[in-house]
């Protein structure tokens, strides 16, 4: 049950088109995925994957699928080969057009969908800072950060506005999915339903005017700054977008372009300028396959050089002598050099992004990536580092079928013959955790918090 208020104000905004967007209720759910392609291509997947259908025309990767396989399950995803997204939510992460080498902050990040997306398109290259103020929220957003074996990303909680007072005009790109009352995710989220008030609308929107108030100070000159929303509301969309155009002179939006069934934004009442709202960007849920979203794409004015440097400096690290015996393992077991600046959290070994700023004073639950344990005389690789290999880059490896995948998720053992030492474990050419052989047998070290 629809709320009688809400129903009411989209009727007028809607007009003729009310009915079909109320029978869109009625029609079953849209199910997609993103492929991860720092793992591979959408179309390796499907020669291994029956659950693909037809391409989402908005988002590189992203595909329809069938829910009755039960993507969710497989091991693949376990694997990281995909991300299971809604498709009109894959729409502003590919408008903010991130590129390699590029410094990026998504900055209500969580559970990770849009990030991931993001650091797909920053092939590895750059650094991508996710912030997520709740705790818990960005507990499960480092989770993903390390499931799609992503290298380059800073995973921090923050509120905005501190972030800003560390960050001044010193990121390319920035995506704000802002917090809203979920109007466009009603036939997904039943508690959007409940949740919903005229007075949490208010409530949402004058969060989404503070919260990019922060975001324009931590863009560059000449950075684009992407804000979305997944709701219907004039009050959080259109009009956040007018309020903030009216008290920043130096942003523009700029026009993006439509694919088939995306509408222009909508005027608002008493709006005067309606040539610049129809830049924004309208997902109905009537015209196309998937949810309610918005998004508008702005440009600062100006031109400042990338890579300014942060208030605070950059991240010194730690000398490769002092990083046990990571070296050791690294020639013995990897096909490939990961050099950069190497930084020590008491026994846990991270390689950080490049050019990462001072961490002193942020909470920062993930600061690149997780290389493993540093034991005495012997190190132990993590699982973010097998994640974040290709099957080439690992010296000893062994690929699963997806039925040997399912009981090595369930943390067995099984033989195996080779060369004693540590494998990477992969799925038909996928990584998915570490295994270790010793007198013929494999020893399962998928962390025990992930078995099935």
């Amino acid at each position: 049950m629809l709320p009688e208020l809400f129903l009411s104000r989209m009727e007028r905004m809607l007009g003729e088109e009310y009915q079909e967007f109320l029978e869109s209720y009625q029609m079953p759910q849209y199910h997609s995925l993103r492929v991860n392609l720092l793992k591979g291509t959408e179309e390796e997947l499907r020669t291994k994957a029956g659950f693909l259908e037809e391409p989402v025309t908005w988002a590189a990767g992203g595909c329809y699928c069938g829910e009755e396989e039960r993507p969710g399950k497989h091991p693949f995803h376990e694997a990281g080969v995909y991300y299971i997204q809604e498709a009109s939510a894959m729409a502003p992460a590919a408008y903010l057009g991130a590129e390699p080498g590029e410094r990026i902050l998504d900055l209500c990040a969580a559970p990770g969908g849009k990030s991931t997306q993001i650091a797909a398109d920053m092939c590895g290259k750059g650094l991508l800072v996710c912030n997520e103020i709740h705790p818990q929220r960005a507990k499960i957003l480092s989770e993903n950060i390390e499931r799609m074996g992503i290298r380059n990303a800073l995973v921090v909680s923050h509120k905005p506005d501190f972030l800003a007072e560390h960050f001044p005009a010193y990121f390319d790109r920035i995506l704000v999915d802002a917090p809203c009352s979920g109007e466009g995710m009603f036939r997904k989220k039943e508690d959007a339903v409940k949740e919903w008030s005229l007075e949490n609308v208010k409530m949402c929107a004058d969060r989404q005017s503070d919260i990019l108030e922060s975001a324009a100070i931590m863009l560059r000159p000449g950075g684009r700054m992407v804000y979305s929303t997944c709701t219907f509301s004039l009050e959080e969309d259109e009009g956040t977008v007018s309020s903030f155009m009216q008290n920043h002179q130096e942003f523009h939006l700029v026009e993006a372009k439509k694919v088939s069934g995306m509408a222009p934004g909508m005027a608002l009442y008493g709006e005067t300028d309606q040539r610049e709202i129809e830049k924004t960007i309208r997902l109905w849920p009537h015209k196309l396959k998937g949810e309610g979203h918005f998004v508008a794409c702005f440009q600062k004015e100006g031109d400042a050089p990338k890579g300014a440097p942060s208030l605070y400096g950059e991240e010194k690290g730690i000398l490769l002598k002092e990083c046990g015996e990571w070296e050791t393992f690294s020639s013995q077991y990897l096909n490939i050099p990961l050099n950069g600046t190497y930084l020590r959290f008491g026994d846990q070994l991270y390689l950080i992004p490049e050019n990462t700023p001072a961490l002193k004073g942020l909470k920062v639950l993930r600061p690149g990536l997780h290389l493993g344990t540093l034991k005495k005389k012997r190190f132990e690789p993590s699982h973010a580092l097998a994640l974040s290999l290709r099957p080439e880059e690992a010296s000893y490896k062994l690929d699963l079928s997806v039925e040997e995948a399912v009981r090595y998720l369930k943390g067995e053992t099984f033989p195996a013959q080779g060369e004693k030492g540590w494998y990477l474990i992969t799925v038909e050419g996928y990584s998915l955790g570490w295994g270790k052989l010793a007198g013929g047998i494999m020893k399962n070290h998928y962390p025990k918090g992930l078995r099935k």
